[in-house]
This record gives structure tokens, sequence and C-alpha cells, in this order.
């Protein structure tokens, strides 16, 4: 009887363990290598707009400032603005001037034969440009009350008359032998009639007439 019961547990325990005192994990097969794969990039058809601008608002974003350590004593230079004007520098330019001066020096007679004219009144004159252009085609002409027939140095030209210069000349008129007369001296230059003077008699020069070869010759003025 035993002999029996021996094979029956036997064959009940093992229907009941199923043969395994541990049951083991069920079986994985392993996962074969496979190459690796990329993944598919879609590309979407954008339209394109012509004609509107698209733009992207700028967001703006406060930066905290970093700590900057303090120190003391510093020399930086305070600048204090004030409402004082800067002075202004002015240029002024002088607009054209023409001037002249005219002295005369005094007379002297003479007796001219080689005009035929008997005797004549010289008078001595110098002239100065105290403007400040240059005088050009500058003209004298002396008068006379008791004058006769025209003399040839009656009128004298100068081409031109600088800027501080000045000049001596000689002008003659026939006159009465032997009588004081009235003379009258005008100047003018292009522009116009610059200068014109009188005397009723012209005093006698005597040895103090300017030498006949500093006449109508331009030289600076005397200061």
């Amino acid at each position: 009887m035993k002999k029996c019961i021996v094979p029956f547990l036997t064959m009940f325990l093992l229907t009941s363990c199923n043969g395994w005192f541990f049951r083991p994990s069920p079986y994985t097969p392993p996962t074969p290598f496979l190459p690796p794969t990329h993944t598919p990039s879609i590309v979407s058809p954008t339209p394109v707009v012509i004609g509107v601008s698209s733009s992207t608002p700028a967001v703006a974003t406060a930066t905290a400032p970093a700590d900057i350590p303090v120190t003391g004593n510093t020399s930086t230079p305070i600048v204090i603005l004030s409402d004082t004007p800067s002075p202004t520098i002015t240029l002024t330019v002088d607009a054209p001037r023409r001037s002249i001066s005219m002295q005369l020096l005094g007379c002297n007679t003479s007796i001219d034969v080689t005009h035929s004219m008997g005797e004549v009144t010289n008078a001595y004159v110098t002239l100065k440009n105290t403007g400040n252009v240059d005088l050009t085609n500058l003209k004298a002409t002396l008068f006379a009350l008791d004058e006769g027939r025209e003399h040839p140095d009656k009128t004298v030209e100068l081409t031109s008359l600088p800027v501080n210069y000045q000049v001596s000349i000689k002008l003659t008129v026939d006159s009465t032998y032997r009588q004081e007369t009235p003379i009258q001296i005008e100047v003018s230059a292009d522009g116009g009639l610059f200068e014109r003077a009188g005397e009723a008699a012209c005093r006698d020069i005597g040895i103090f007439a300017p030498q006949p070869e500093s006449l109508r010759t331009p030289v600076p003025a005397n200061p």
C-alpha cells in the first residue's frame, strides 16, 4: 500500500509545482540590433506675400545692474552751466571810400615865351590820397579870374594815385601882368569831383617851390 501512495504523491507534487521548485521568468528573445533611423523633417510650404512686411515686435528686457563697488574720494569735476553768452567776434569790412586832400603850397609868376603868352601864374599843389582805394585818372585844373588864353599846363592828369601816397604838381594859367588874381583849383578822378579850393590871392612861394624832377611823381605820404 505504501508503495502505491508514494508514486501518486510524487506525481501530485510534480503536477502542482509544474516540475520546478522555483518558477523561471518567461523567456524573452534578444532584440536585434537595427541601424539608427533619422526622423524625417516635415517641410510645409509657406506662401510668400509680396508687399506686406512682417515685423517681430521687440521685447524690451530690463537688466538688473550689477553690483558696482562705491569708491570714496572721487575726483570727478562738476560742470556748472551758466547763461553767460560767449563773446562773438565780428569782422568789419570797410566799404570803398574815395577821398583826397589838397594843399596849395604857393604861387609864382614867370614869362612864357614858348607859348607867346607873356606873364603866367604858376600854382604848386600837393594832392594826397586819404581814402581806402586807389584813385585812377586823376585830373587837377587851375582857374584864374583874369585868365587870358588857355595854357597847355592849365590841367594836369595822372594815371593813378595809390592809397596813402601824395604827389606834387604845377598848374599854369595865362594871367594879367603884375596883377594879383584870385585862383581856384578843382580835382577829379574816376567817381566824380573830389575837391575844390580857391584863394583870393595866391601867396608867393619863393625859394620853396618843388624841384621840377620831383613833380608828378607819387611818393609815400608823410605821417
